[in-house]
Order: C-alpha cells, then structure tokens, then sequence
C-alpha cells in the first residue's frame, strides 16, 4: 500500500470529516440492526419473519440516532484520538437511543417488531461503532509508522507560505521526528487548491484557526523569511489567533548568517516588534573600523557583547574588552575567540569609575575607536539606595573616559545612550542625560577627538528587560506581571542597537546625538498578551497580573526632549540631536565639584544635584528640594581646575 497516498488523501477528506463520520454512524446504525434481526431469527427467517414496515422502522431509528449524535457532538471527535472517553459517549447515545426507540415503537403498537431486537439492537451498534473507530485509530498509527517509523504522531504543522522556503521546509522536516505537514496557507490565489513539495495549499492565511481545528494542528509554521516585516507581523498575528504554539523559520538575516530553512524555532518578540532593517553604509563602517584598535567599555554587557560581535565582522586589528565583570569578560571572549579566531584580543578587568587605570590602559594600547558601553541601567535599583552608584559609574564614568580618550588623542568616542535620559524622572536616566551633555562639553573643547552618542529604546532581550521576565513567568504558568494597563516603550532588537552604533560612529560628528526613528511605541500589556498567543497558551490559563509603577518610572518614554533640536542624516530615518554647549557646561563644572564631595551624601543630595544641573530632571514622586550649598565661585574654581587636568 502507497501509505504517503493514504495520508495525502486524509488529509484532501478531513474539511468534511463531521458529515463523513455522521454518514458512516448512520450506516453503521442500520448494519447493526440488520445484525440483530439475523442474531435473533437467523438465516432461515431473516427477511421473510419481519413486518412490512419494518424499513419505516429502520428509518426512524437511524433518525433518532443521528440527532442524538448530533446533540452530544459526537461526529466532532477525531477518530485517531478515540479512547475510552468517546467509548463512554458512545455508549450514552447507544443507551438513549435504544429507549427512545423501544418507548416510540411500543407506543406504536408496532407488535411485530420483535422485543429481542429492541433490547440487542442498542448493544450491537455500540459495538459497531466502537470498532470502526478502533480500528481507524489501529490503521492511523500503522500508517504513521510506516511513514515516520513511529506511531506517536507528536506534531501536526501548518505552515504559512507557500514559497521555496515552505518547500525547503517541508522536504527537511516532513515525517521526521515525529513532524507531519498537513498543508499550505497562502494569500496567492493561483495556489490555492496547489500542491508544493506533494502539501496541499489548502487556503488563505486569514483561515488559519479555522483549518487548524479541522485538522488536528499542533504546531503553525510562519515560512514567510523573504516577505516585509508587515507581512510577517500578520502572518504572525493570524496564526497567534489559533490558539497554539506559533514557530517560525530562521529570518532572511538568520539565513545569510548560516541558519537553514528547516531549523524551526520559537517566536521571539523582535519577530513582532521588528521593523524594517536601516540600510547602513557597510563601506563607510569598513572604513572607519577596518585595521583598527577598537575598545569597548562595559564589553560584556548586552550592548556590550553585541558590539563586539559587530565590530569584529569589520576586521579590526584589535579589540580590548574592558569590563568590571570577570564572567561577563570570560563569556564574550571565549565567544569571540571561537568565532573571529584571527582577530587579537585584550581582555582586561577595569572600571570606569578609576580615571588613572583608564588613563593608563588608553597610553598603553592607545585604542583609535571608543564604544563607551559601561552603564547601570535597571531604573528601580538605581533610584533609592544605589542613585550615587548610579551617578558615579554613569555620569563620572564617562566624564573619566572621555578625559583619558582627550588625552590619548582618540580618533571617535561613542557614547551608548538610552530613551530614558529624555525628560528624566528617575536617577538612570537623569545620570545618563549628564553623561550625553558631557559629550557636547568635551566637543566643544577642541580636542581631536569626535565625541558622540547614540540613543535608543528598550532593547529586548538585554539583561533587566520585560521580555526575558515574561518569557520565564510564561514557561512557569504565570502570572505574567505587568507594572501598568497603559504603559508604552519603545523597542529595538539588540543587533539593531549595536549596529545603529557602528553606523554613528562611522558617519558621526563631534557633539552629536544619533536618535533611531523607532516607530510607534509598544503597549506592554499587548505585548505580553501576544506573547502568551504565542506559546500557545490562553489568557485565561496564564493570567496577568498588574503591580503598579516602579520607583521612577514612567507611562511612556520619549525620544527626543523638548530641548533637542534635530536634523536629518543620510542614514534613513535616523536623525541627530543637537545639545546646546551652554547646559553643557555647567553639567559639567557641578560633575567635576560632585566628584570630590558627593560620596558624602546620600540618595536625597543625589536628587538634589541632579535636579540643580537638569532643569528637565523631574523625580516622579519628588517636590522640590532645594539647591547644593554650592557658589558660582566654587563652580568656576572647579570647572578651570578640571579644565587644565
């Protein structure tokens, strides 16, 4: 027996398999009244011994039998699953069908019809219908063995796209590993009704629940690498409308980057928070990278890690890894050191917070590209007990790079910002605007060095981010916590971060902002409702839980302060920021005064100087708290003294 034929062919049948099933009951209904009449009178007398309406009778009982499998649903249930439950509801049927069926014809006085068929004739169709349901399930798993060489048939797949992808896809995982591909979905109507890699396309992607509770689906594959984001985004969210778990095959970067087609993976959220990819100036990034000794603070941090992953594809002819934490740095270079073996590497233990161990480390490698990654970034934890942590590694920290990058006469320094230094209410981000306004001071002090920054949203997937959270709450079985209904981010992919970086630094000039067009911002309650879709899971099973909102932080996050001016660049929908040097410098002349005195004080002076040198600077919960007990004259003492450092 051709068994693909077979499996083809039940699959071609299943779009009418209730009104099947219901045919084949009714059928097996009325064989097992004949049944009974040759069990009760035998051969001899089998027809000649019944009365003439007899046929009106076997009418009337087939009647009765299939409304009451109609009413209890029977015909929904999938006979390659049946076990003792459909038994259980067989045998209900069978029993009020019998007594509906003897009350009726003794109510009739239908006298010759014999009592014996009456009783046996309800047993008999149980019976009859148990079998056929056995012996399908016996044929199914059969047939699943031979193909598959394995009876468990452990995942049933759609798979959305009916392109070369769809077909790579299906000729690597069809019947293997316990994978059967029941079908095609896709919008191009000359497929419809088609056949790819021997896979009948059999709909448009909006059909996607419909046709997956017809067949049996377990699993729905999004085969669409080459289409636009948008198009993705819909495929996606269509198939999340099924209710099971969505997988999807490698991305066209993915592909280009060594996966194949047939390595079906989990959705991750940049599959549906992604937009379209920015066209870089690969030449222009070779150029500016291409032999030269790059170092990266904070090199194995998220950010971090991915820009060293990114600058290493553009043939540096060093990279020195400065990083605070020893298994951060053991990580990333064992990972470089495997995937870009050629290119030297400088792993060092260091702090950004220690001004002469960077100067020191700046003369000895003298490095031409700066990445100055080295951040606290978790809002909640920077806001109370930790806000003067926060202050020296963020705001004092890149004051000391960017000292020892002047001095040492490097070519570009870059400054890796965060969404959250515009308009501030918390300690990070109020640091990490000091530390983009100390860009535009060191700018606009002559120094051959190009000093810039560059600012973006969340990252998904970076350490402290919501989605590594929710993906744990959702394995678990929740709740997935949510801080706020309505509050908004935006997001970005990790790589797309690191190369919005490189692409800065290559075309940047001194006292620049670069800020990422990043569309419309993400609803996070959305986004955990799509991601628990995903999974393959119910709202209802999951939960969702809100907690409120954390120390600092807020509804939304912006791109762009209402002191920023902004002009476009040649990079499509990335722009530039300009910082006015006068704020600049007074940042800076408190930065330098704070440097010596702050470590006195504790979370509330912290705010305090933070608010006296951001006029933006406004804590969520925080009246105003008066200024330092610092004078102008002290300022400008301070501000010569670090001038001439």
């Amino acid at each position: 027996m051709n068994w693909l034929s077979l499996d083809a062919w039940l699959t071609r049948i299943r779009p009418h398999r209730e009104a099947l099933a219901l045919a084949l009951d009714m059928a097996a209904v009325a064989v097992a009244w004949q049944a009974t009449y040759l069990f009760r009178l035998g051969f001899e007398r089998w027809f000649s011994a019944r009365p003439d309406y007899d046929h009106w009778v076997l009418l009337g009982v087939v009647a009765i039998y299939a409304l009451l499998l109609k009413l209890l649903k029977v015909p929904k249930g999938m006979w390659r699953f049946s076990g003792f439950g459909e038994i259980k509801r067989l045998a209900a049927v069978c029993v009020a069908s019998g007594l509906l069926v003897a009350v009726v014809v003794l109510m009739a006085q239908l006298t010759k019809v014999p009592r014996a068929v009456l009783a046996l004739h309800p047993l008999f169709t149980l019976m009859a219908l148990a079998m056929m349901r056995m012996g399908y399930r016996m044929l199914y798993e059969h047939m699943r063995s031979r193909i598959s060489g394995s009876a468990q048939e452990q995942r049933r797949a759609l798979v959305m796209g009916a392109g070369d992808a769809g077909r790579l896809l299906v000729a690597g995982i069809q019947h293997s590993q316990g994978w059967v591909v029941v079908g095609f979905l896709d919008d191009a109507p000359g497929k419809r009704g088609a056949r790819v890699a021997g896979v009948p396309v059999l709909g448009a992607l909006e059909e996607a629940p419909r046709l997956a509770e017809l067949h049996g689906i377990t699993h729905i594959v999004v085969a669409m690498p080459a289409a636009t984001m948008g198009l993705r985004r819909r495929a996606l969210e269509l198939a999340g409308q099924a209710g099971l778990p969505v997988l999807t095959v490698p991305s066209s970067e993915e592909l280009l980057a060594g996966s194949h087609v047939d390595q079906v993976r989990d959705i991750e959220p940049e599959d549906l928070l992604g937009r379209e990819p920015v066209e870089l100036d690969e030449g222009g990034i070779s150029e500016c990278l291409n032999g030269k000794v790059v170092l990266i603070t904070g090199a194995g941090g998220s950010i971090g890690s991915e820009l060293c992953r990114q600058v290493a594809r553009y043939g540096p002819s060093k990279i020195v890894l400065y990083e605070l934490s020893e298994f951060n740095l053991y990580t990333i270079e064992q990972e470089l050191g495997e995937t870009f073996p050629h290119i030297p590497l400088v792993r060092l233990i260091g702090d950004v917070k220690e001004l002469e161990h960077l100067r020191h480390v700046f003369g000895k490698y003298k490095p031409q590209i700066v990445f100055h990654a080295a951040a606290y970034k978790h809002v909640p934890l920077m806001e109370e007990e930790n806000a003067w942590a926060a202050l020296r590694n963020n705001t004092l920290g890149t004051h000391n790079a960017c000292q020892a990058a002047a001095e040492c006469g490097v070519d570009r320094f870059v400054l890796i910002s965060t969404d959250k230094a515009v308009n501030p209410t918390n300690v990070m981000g109020a640091t990490k605007r000091a530390a983009e306004l100390m860009i535009s001071h060191m700018a606009g002090q002559g120094h051959t060095t190009k000093f810039m920054a560059v600012r973006f949203g969340n990252v998904l997937g970076s350490s402290g981010s919501v989605i590594p959270k929710f993906k744990e709450q959702i394995a678990k079985g929740g709740p997935v916590t949510v801080t706020h209904p309505d509050i908004t981010r935006y997001f970005m992919t990790i790589p797309e971060a690191a190369r919005l970086v490189v692409q800065a630094c290559a075309i940047g000039e001194t006292g620049q902002v670069y800020v990422l067009d990043m569309g419309k911002p993400v609803r996070i309650l959305d986004l955990a409702e799509t991601m628990i879709r995903m999974a393959g899971r119910s709202e209802t099973e999951i939960g969702i839980r809100f907690t409120g909102l954390r120390p600092g932080e807020k509804l939304y996050e912006e791109l762009l302060s209402d002191m920023d001016k902004t002009v476009a660049t040649r990079i499509p929908r990335l722009r530039v920021a300009i910082i006015e040097p006068c704020i600049a410098e007074r940042v800076l002349a408190y930065v330098a005064f704070s440097a010596k005195q702050v470590v006195q004080y504790g979370e509330t002076d912290v705010v305090k100087l933070l608010i006296n040198w951001l006029p933006e600077y406004r804590p969520a919960a925080a009246q105003p708290r008066g200024r330092p007990q610092v004078s102008d004259a002290q300022i400008s003492q301070q501000l010569q003294r670090s001038q001439n450092t």
